[in-house]
C-alpha cells in the first residue's frame, strides 16, 4: 500500500462516496485523529479518512472498492485496545462499524441474540439483563468498547475464570472477508461437525481477515447475588495459595489481583482504601453468595488462610453498593494510569506456572526498570498477568518506548522457557508483532500467512498487523 496525494485522495474518495452517505465519509482533522488511534497512544495517527458504512452491503462494496484501487483498510469498533491493533498510521482508511449498532434478533429458547458489530458490550449485557439472561464477557471499558472489537481481539476480562474467552460466546459470525466475500459462520448451532468452523479464525484475527459486521452470542443466567472480597496478601505464592484453596470450595467467578502501587494510583481518584492495612498485593474474588448461604463458609476459608500467613486482612461485601465499590479497586487501574501513558505487557502462562514466572519476572523487573514505577495486576485465576511500566513525565515517549522494548526481549525470553504467551488478551498488533516468535514457532507463523493469503489475497485487511 501507498501514500496517495491530495489530488489521489479526493479521487479515492469521491470513489466511496458514490456507495456511503458522503456525511459518513470524513477526511477533517479531528476525525482523522480520533478514529485512526487507540488507547495505546504510542504511534501517531494518519489515516487517509474514515468511513462510516451502514449495512452489510456498503461493507462488501468498500472491500471490493479497496481491493480495485489497493487500499488499506483498518476495521474499527470503539479503539478501546491495547496493542495498536486499530491505529491507522500509514494512510489506511479506517473503517468505523459504530453505526452498525443494533441488536437484530433475540431468541429466549436457544438464549441467544444477534447484533451488528458495532453494538457496545455494555448495551448487548443491559439488553441481556433486561431478558432475565447474563452475557459474561465483561470488562472496564464495557461502556465504549463495541462486540464486533471484542471478538476480533479474542477479548477476555475480569470473568474467564468462570465463564472463558469472548469465543466460548460466539455462535455464529457474518463476516466480509479480505475479498469482499459474504461469510454467514455457523449460524448460531451448538453443535456442527460439517468441516472447518471458520468462525474461529475470525475470532482473535485483530481485522486482518475481513471485517465482522454481525455476531450472534449465547446467553447465560445471571451470577445469583455475587458477593465480593479483596484480601491483604504479603507475597506472591500467598495469592496461589489463596487461589488453591477458594475455588475448591466456593463458586468463584473472578478472581484479580493487584499491587499496593496500583492500588495507590486508583486511590488518588477518590476510591478509599478496602481496610486500613497496606500490603504489597491484594486479591479481589466474586463468587455466587444467594441469601448469603456460602458466608460462613467464605470467613471460614479466610482465617484458615491467615493463619497460613497467606493474608493479613480482608474485607467481604455487605450489599451490592459496597461489592460494585470493591470492584472498582480493580477496574479503575487502567483508567487511573492512563495519563502516564503506560507501556504494558499483557502476558499468559498455565496456571501451575505462575508462581514461578511471577518470582523470576519480579526479579528480572526490579533489576531492570530500576527508575521506572511498575504496576502489577492482572486476572490471575486464569494466569493473566498484565505489567504496566509508567513514563517519567520527562522522558520522551520513542525513547521510553524504546527502552521498555529492549527489557521486553528478556520479559518474553523467560516467558518463552515457561511455555507461555506474549498476548494473553490484547492481540499483537503492532506493540507485540517483533515478539510474536516467542510465542509461535515460524512454520507456524508460516501457516498462519498462508491463511492470510487465502482470505486476503491483496494485502488489504490491517496490513502490518501480527505480522508483516
Amino acid at each position: 500500500m501507498t501514500m496517495h496525494t491530495a489530488s489521489e485522495t479526493a479521487v479515492l474518495l469521491d470513489g466511496v462516496r458514490a456507495f456511503v452517505e458522503p456525511a459518513h465519509v470524513r477526511a477533517d482533522p479531528d476525525s482523522r485523529l480520533n478514529y485512526g488511534r487507540d488507547w495505546t497512544r504510542l504511534y501517531a495517527p494518519n489515516p487517509l479518512a474514515v468511513v462510516l458504512p451502514g449495512t452489510v452491503e456498503q461493507v462488501q462494496r468498500l472491500v471490493r472498492y479497496a481491493n480495485d484501487h489497493r487500499l488499506a483498510l483498518v476495521p474499527s469498533g470503539g479503539r478501546t485496545g491495547l496493542s495498536g491493533a486499530a491505529v491507522a498510521c500509514r494512510g489506511e482508511l479506517v473503517v468505523s462499524l459504530e453505526r452498525m449498532s443494533r441488536i437484530l434478533d433475540f431468541d429466549p429458547v436457544d438464549r441467544s441474540l444477534t447484533c451488528q458489530a458495532g453494538a457496545v458490550t455494555e448495551a448487548v449485557q443491559n439488553f441481556a439483563r433486561e431478558r432475565g439472561l447474563y452475557y459474561p464477557v465483561d470488562f472496564a471499558s464495557r461502556g465504549s468498547s463495541q462486540i464486533g472489537g471484542n471478538i476480533a481481539t479474542n477479548a477476555g476480562g475480569i470473568k474467564v475464570v468462570r465463564y472463558g474467552l469472548t469465543r466460548d460466546w460466539v455462535t455464529g459470525l457474518k463476516v466480509v472477508t479480505g475479498r469482499g466475500d459474504l461469510l454467514d459462520l455457523n449460524r448460531g448451532l451448538i453443535k456442527n461437525a460439517s468441516g472447518y468452523d471458520l468462525r474461529h479464525l475470525f475470532v482473535g484475527s485483530e481485522g486482518t481477515l475481513g471485517i465482522i459486521v454481525e455476531a450472534t452470542l449465547k446467553l447465560t443466567r445471571p451470577l445469583r447475588e455475587p458477593s465480593v472480597m479483596v484480601l491483604g496478601v504479603p507475597d506472591l505464592n500467598g495469592i496461589m495459595a489463596i487461589y488453591g484453596l477458594l475455588r475448591g470450595k466456593l463458586e468463584l467467578s473472578a478472581f484479580e489481583f493487584f499491587s499496593e502501587l496500583a492500588l495507590r494510583h486508583v486511590l488518588k481518584k477518590g476510591l478509599h482504601r478496602p481496610f486500613d492495612t497496606e500490603t504489597p498485593y491484594y486479591v479481589l474474588t466474586e463468587f455466587e453468595n444467594p441469601d448469603g448461604l456460602h458466608t460462613d463458609a467464605a470467613l471460614a476459608l479466610f482465617e484458615h488462610c491467615a493463619e497460613q500467613g497467606w493474608l493479613v486482612d480482608g474485607v467481604i461485601s455487605q450489599s451490592e453498593t459496597q461489592a460494585k465499590e470493591l470492584w472498582r479497586l480493580r477496574e479503575d487501574i487502567s483508567e487511573s494510569i492512563a495519563e502516564h501513558q503506560p507501556y504494558k505487557n499483557d502476558i499468559a502462562v498455565r496456571i501451575s506456572r505462575v508462581p514461578a514466572l511471577l518470582g523470576e519476572i519480579d526479579e528480572l523487573l526490579a533489576r531492570e526498570y530500576p527508575d521506572f514505577e511498575v504496576l502489577w495486576y492482572g486476572h490471575i485465576g486464569d494466569g493473566n498477568l498484565h505489567i504496566n511500566i509508567l513514563k517519567p513525565a520527562d522522558l520522551e515517549s520513542a525513547t521510553f518506548a524504546q527502552q521498555c522494548g529492549a527489557v521486553s526481549e528478556h520479559l518474553f525470553a523467560v516467558l518463552q522457557r515457561h511455555g507461555g504467551s506474549i498476548s494473553a488478551e490484547h492481540g499483537v498488533g503492532l506493540t507485540k508483532k517483533p515478539y510474536l516468535h516467542y510465542t509461535r514457532a515460524e512454520t507456524e507463523i508460516g501457516y498462519l500467512r498462508a491463511i492470510k493469503q487465502a482470505f486476503d489475497p491483496n494485502g488489504i485487511m490491517n496490513p502490518g498487523k501480527i505480522f508483516d
